[in-house]
């Protein structure tokens, strides 16, 4: 029985083999969590850029010299069509709505474009009601969310008014509540 005991204690200790459960929760698992990880960061990162490239050139397509033009102050004094007042309910996960009411104007290049403003008047704030439907309040916080929003109307407006040069959307009244 000695010898039995030596022999078993000289027999060289190996390691054992990792069960399957282990490989899975030791290995593969954080292998995929950092990749998921790191294409979620990918996408946070950087398909951002990709939009505003995106949105860059399409104000920068062909069709769009018109609008640049209608940027340039030529001298000639500013024409303002009053649009009716604007309120919507902003997306909100409390129980309370919260609201947002604007009163806005449209700058135009010339007088004789008033008339063709007010024919698809109807056009452009149903263009802006989309748009703003969407929004939170987080998104109108600070200057650079009324910048942001003042930039969105904008398009929509120049978009909806074709072939109207819009040069301006102008915030008379922001109020959210």
């Amino acid at each position: 029985m000695a010898e039995k005991e030596e022999g078993a204690e000289a027999a060289p200790v190996g390691r054992k083999k990792m069960s399957g459960k282990k490989l899975v929760l030791f290995i593969i698992l954080p292998l995929l969590l950092l990749g998921g990880a790191g294409a979620a960061a990918y996408i946070l990162l950087f398909s951002h850029g990709d939009k505003e490239k995106q949105q860059q050139e399409a104000t920068q397509a062909p069709g769009n010299e018109s609008e640049d033009a209608a940027a340039v102050d030529d001298g000639k004094p500013p024409v303002y069509v009053d649009m009716d007042d604007i309120l919507v309910n902003l997306v909100s996960t409390s129980t309370k709505g919260n609201f947002l009411k604007l009163k806005l104007a449209l700058e135009l290049t010339t007088p004789e474009d008033q008339d063709k403003v007010k024919s698809v008047m109807p056009r452009i704030v149903d263009q802006f009601l989309v748009y703003l439907r969407g929004l939170r309040v987080d998104d109108l916080q600070g200057s650079e969310g009324l910048q942001r929003l003042r930039e969105e109307l904008l398009t929509r407006a120049r978009l909806a008014g074709k072939p109207i040069k819009i040069k301006d959307v102008l915030f008379k009244m922001v109020q959210v509540q």
